[in-house]
């Protein structure tokens, strides 16, 4: 009885505490929330030690802690990133929407074709690339804007990595996404897991909130801070 009691007056103590750890709790699951980036599948646009602010509201508003969707929010598009939960794995992941319900895409030695028709690809700026790790940018690689349609974007390529190179033709399927990183060459995405389902989909990467160096003590880049995600 003693114990009841005692907890009882912990819980009243803290309630203005408890209340916003919850509130906290489901904004985050159906709101807005951050993702750490672990890995660089999505070098250059991203690198490693980002944290990402992610728009989960913007594809439609969920009850809390499920995937069901009370309004429908905005058609996912072309060039999108975003993160979903990987139809193999379960695992959350953060790519670029390269095929949407209805296209045909192909790849021919790294260089993608939708619907039939070649992106085109360009030399990139001199700044590409500069944020990357240290031990990244000493690996032998290649960089070039690819002319997604409505969303060109940097990607990076590794020549001397043994990779999934060719694909396709692939159809689309109604209700799913195709998924690619930007570091084609070293991304697990939907040429390994297969399309991702409207419903996987948790949100929209908008902006990095803050980035950590891992190569130099954790130290803020000072050049990601808030950068916005094209």
């Amino acid at each position: 009885m003693d114990f009841v009691k005692k907890s009882w007056h912990i819980a009243h103590a803290n309630r203005f505490l408890f209340a916003f750890l919850l509130l906290m709790t489901v904004f985050r699951s159906a709101f807005a929330d951050w993702v750490q980036v672990p890995s660089g599948s999505m070098n250059p646009t991203i690198v490693e030690g980002d944290r990402i602010l992610i728009n989960k509201l913007v594809f439609g508003l969920r009850i809390p802690f499920t995937t069901v969707r009370i309004t429908e929010g905005a058609v996912p598009a072309r060039g999108d990133i975003v993160v979903f939960d990987s139809p193999k794995t379960g695992i959350t992941l953060i790519k670029r929407i390269i095929g949407v319900p209805g296209d045909v895409l192909e790849m021919r030695r790294d260089e993608l074709f939708i619907n039939g028709t070649p992106l085109g690809y360009q030399a990139t700026s001199v700044e590409t690339g500069a944020d990357m790790l240290a031990s990244t940018r000493r690996i032998d690689h290649e960089f070039a804007e690819e002319g997604l349609p409505g969303k060109p974007h940097p990607i990076m390529v590794l020549p001397n990595r043994e990779a999934l190179r060719d694909f396709g033709p692939v159809a689309v399927p109604q209700g799913q996404y195709f998924m690619m990183g930007d570091n084609r060459d070293n991304s697990e995405d939907s040429r390994f897991i297969g399309t991702v389902s409207r419903d996987a989909i948790i949100g929209r990467a908008s902006r990095v909130v803050v980035s950590l160096d891992p190569e130099r003590d954790y130290l803020p880049r000072s050049t990601r801070f808030l950068k916005q995600l094209d």
